[in-house]
Parts: structure tokens; C-alpha cells; sequence
């Protein structure tokens, strides 16, 4: 006659070939179920993105980065031409030419290393930073899907909206341009298919990089305040003070401001403006050539997302 071996404890009275399995939990890694059910990765980005445009901050991050760029790149401009005032040192002649759509591609994304890139850090610190204020990343990892496949639809939703973003972007800039052009009888020399697709794609690289490291901070430090107030003064204070003052003094520095996520993105954004735009924004300058900045941010990119899945699957979530 067969015996069961009684567990957990004396009175507890549980067989143990009724004990559910759990996965054995390596050094400093969280037990997890063995059990679980994962969810379809569609699904899950359906509904990551239902709660990124479900929140009013979203809406509002995404509305100022397309509306200031439009403004500083062409409303003030044309405003300055139309006074037959100068503009940042630039004669009316040279002003009206700066926003023609021959320069749509610089128009759409000057903003996007300095201003643009801190709006885009604050959404990803909010995606990620919400989950641990309201405890819902707990709850949804309790019901089956794994963390990295939390994080991968996260990551892919985010990717969706700053795509669709940099989009809105280009064509606001385009109506503006054109309407500029037919009103000033001004001639409309749009850029290529391959030029405008290199741009987008460029813009795409330098927002998802920006976003990725708000991602980044938020799972770090599991909460929204501090990873916005870091990133800010990380992207507008901290780059600015290491490009404008340290590096024309020192040679480190110097040497070092190469490696710069800002400075790799200001330089992508003028190499494909072209060799003949006038670069008046700040944060856009040719530091480094088009290549090594594609390489540089693409790899800050992949090594923000490694470090953030490490982050989730090594740490337990409270």
C-alpha cells in the first residue's frame, strides 16, 4: 500500500503530490510560478497603447514636441520675414530660405535632440514609472505573462507612438513649408522619397533612444518624479554644460562629448539636413558625422533596453 509524504508543516495536512511547482529561483533572481499563461504579444501592445493614449499626459507630451517644433522652426521665423527683421543673425533673404520645403527634413526634427528628446524621456519614464506608483505591473505579472514580455510590449508601444509622432511632425512642418512657399511665390523644391524616408528613419532612431532611456529610469528607480527630474536635467542642463563649457576648455571633455547621446543625435539631425543648411538651433551641430551618430545612438538604444530587462528580471517587483 502506497504512502504520501505530508509537507509544510505539521497540521498542514497538504500531500505533496497535491503541491503546485513552483520555478526554483537562482541567485538573486525572484521565484516565479512554474505555471504560467502568456498572453498573445499583440494583445499586450493593444493594450500598452490603450493606456499610453488613454492617459491626458500622454497627449499633452506628444502635442508640445510637433507644436514648439513648428513654431521655433517656422512660425517665429516667418513672423521675423514678414517684419523684414533679421532672425538669429540671419538676413530676410536667408530666413525665408530656412523654412522653403527644401528644408523640411532639418525643420522637422531640430528640436528633437534638446526639447523634443526631454518630452520623449518624460513619456518613457511615465510608462514605466506609472506601473510601480499604482501597482499594476505587479498585478499584471501576477496574472501569467512573462517580464520580458511585459517590457517587450512596452517597448513596442512606445515605439508605435513616437513613430507616429515624428510623422505628425514631418507633416505639419510640410503643410507650413508649402503653404510659406505659395504665398511668398517662392519656389517648392520638396526633398526626395529617399531623403524624406533616411529622416524619418532618423528621427524614429533618436526619439525611440530618448524614449527607451525614460524607460530605462523608471523601471530603475520605480517611480515618475525622480526619473523625469533626472532626465532633465541630465538632457538640458548636464549635455549643455559638458558641450558649451568643459569641452572648449578641456581636451577630455572634449574627446568625451563624442559619446554623448544629445551630441550623437544633434549630429545625425545635421548630417541629414544636408551640407548646405544653416544650423541655428541649438543642440544641432556637426560634432560627429551621420554614421558614427547612427551607430552610437543605436547602440545607447540597445544597451538602454539590456539594461532595463535586466532591471525587471533580476529584481523583485514590490
Amino acid at each position: 500500500m502506497s504512502t504520501t509524504t505530508e509537507t509544510g508543516g505539521p497540521g498542514s495536512g497538504t500531500p505533496e503530490t497535491e503541491r503546485p511547482a513552483s520555478a526554483t529561483a537562482g541567485p538573486g533572481r525572484p521565484a516565479e510560478p512554474a505555471h504560467r499563461t502568456a498572453g498573445s504579444l499583440g494583445a499586450m501592445i493593444t493594450a500598452e497603447l490603450t493606456k499610453l493614449l488613454r492617459r491626458p499626459a500622454t497627449w499633452v507630451l506628444l502635442g508640445l514636441w510637433p507644436a514648439l517644433q513648428l513654431v521655433f522652426s517656422t512660425v517665429i521665423p516667418y513672423v521675423s520675414y514678414q517684419r523684414g527683421a533679421s532672425f538669429e543673425g540671419l538676413p530676410p533673404e536667408a530666413v525665408l530660405a530656412s523654412m522653403l520645403p527644401d528644408q523640411l527634413v532639418l525643420n522637422s526634427l531640430s528640436g528633437l535632440p534638446l526639447f523634443g528628446g526631454a518630452l520623449l524621456l518624460t513619456l518613457g519614464a511615465l510608462l514605466a514609472g506609472s506601473e510601480y506608483g499604482w501597482g499594476t505591473l505587479k498585478t499584471l505579472l501576477g496574472q501569467g505573462p512573462r517580464r520580458l514580455q511585459v517590457l517587450a510590449a512596452q517597448l513596442l508601444a512606445l515605439l508605435v507612438v513616437l513613430a507616429a509622432t515624428v510623422v505628425v511632425s514631418f507633416a505639419l512642418t510640410a503643410l507650413a513649408s508649402g503653404a510659406i512657399a505659395a504665398g511668398e511665390s517662392a519656389a517648392a523644391d520638396w526633398p526626395t522619397v529617399g531623403r524624406l524616408l533616411r529622416g524619418l528613419g532618423g528621427g524614429l532612431l533618436i526619439a525611440a533612444t530618448w524614449g527607451a532611456l525614460g524607460l530605462l529610469l523608471g523601471h530603475a528607480l520605480r517611480s515618475t518624479a525622480l526619473p523625469i527630474a533626472l532626465g532633465l536635467v541630465w538632457v538640458l542642463a548636464v549635455e549643455n554644460l559638458i558641450v558649451n563649457v568643459a569641452a572648449p576648455l578641456l581636451g577630455a571633455f572634449d574627446t568625451a562629448q563624442a559619446a554623448l547621446p544629445g551630441v550623437n543625435a544633434g549630429s545625425l539631425v545635421a548630417a541629414l539636413a544636408g551640407p548646405g543648411a544653416t544650423l541655428r538651433t541649438p543642440g544641432v551641430a556637426a560634432i560627429v558625422d551621420g554614421a558614427q551618430a547612427a551607430g552610437v545612438l543605436a547602440g545607447f538604444l540597445v544597451l538602454f533596453t539590456a539594461l532595463t530587462a535586466l532591471l525587471l528580471t533580476r529584481r523583485d517587483v514590490v
